[in-house]
């Protein structure tokens, strides 16, 4: 049976876990909208409904804050993009609707990875997670691929299925999320023919 105590040390373990998943929430959310450098502790404290105070108690300073915002977007990144290995237009959709969430802020993400070195390391792990994706969604349909052809097969995918090929065709063509998909469900289907 459990005491007033433990319910009052439950309840506020509970308060403190909801504070630091707003303000994780609202540090990616910021890293999407804007570059890395101009993110200060108080736009995260307002748009997290805290204080500063409370942001340094939960991650001690920014730079740990931003290194727990990453840990916590690459497991939201792996949940959105959990397809069936082999089921291409499941896969497909499945990246074209993380795009559509988050595709923009990825891009500005990439256009500061030559100058600020978090956006670097937050696109090299990106990139590496989304080879690691092509080769679980598509690599069961590659089963007669010797190991040098398999890769390029792996890199070929990688390119049909890139936030810059939703970028051409769904901001520069200004093509429909469902037009993208199936642009890019007949590069990948040319891809895997080739197999």
């Amino acid at each position: 049976m459990k005491t007033s105590r433990q319910y009052v040390m439950q309840t506020r373990a509970e308060q403190t876990e909801r504070t630091r998943q707003r303000i994780l929430d609202a540090t990616l959310g910021l890293a999407l909208e804007r570059p890395l450098v101009s993110i200060a502790l108080p736009d995260v404290a307002e748009r997290a409904s805290t204080s500063v105070q409370t942001i340094l108690r939960q991650f001690g300073s920014r730079d740990a804050l931003f290194d727990a915002a990453q840990s916590f977007a690459e497991r939201e990144v792996l949940a959105e993009r959990e397809t069936v290995p082999g089921e291409v237009t499941h896969a497909l959709e499945t990246i074209v609707d993380h795009y559509e969430l988050r595709g923009d802020g990825v891009l500005l993400l990439l256009g500061q990875e030559s100058w600020e070195p978090r956006a670097a390391a937050i696109t090299a792990s990106g990139r590496t997670l989304h080879r690691s994706w092509v080769e679980n969604a598509f690599g069961p349909l590659l089963p007669g691929a010797d190991t040098g052809e398999r890769d390029t097969l792996i890199d070929l995918l990688v390119v049909a299925t890139d936030v810059f090929t939703w970028k051409l065709l769904r901001r520069d063509r200004g093509l429909s999320a469902e037009e993208t998909a199936h642009r890019m469900h007949r590069l990948v289907a040319a891809v895997l023919e080739r197999n």
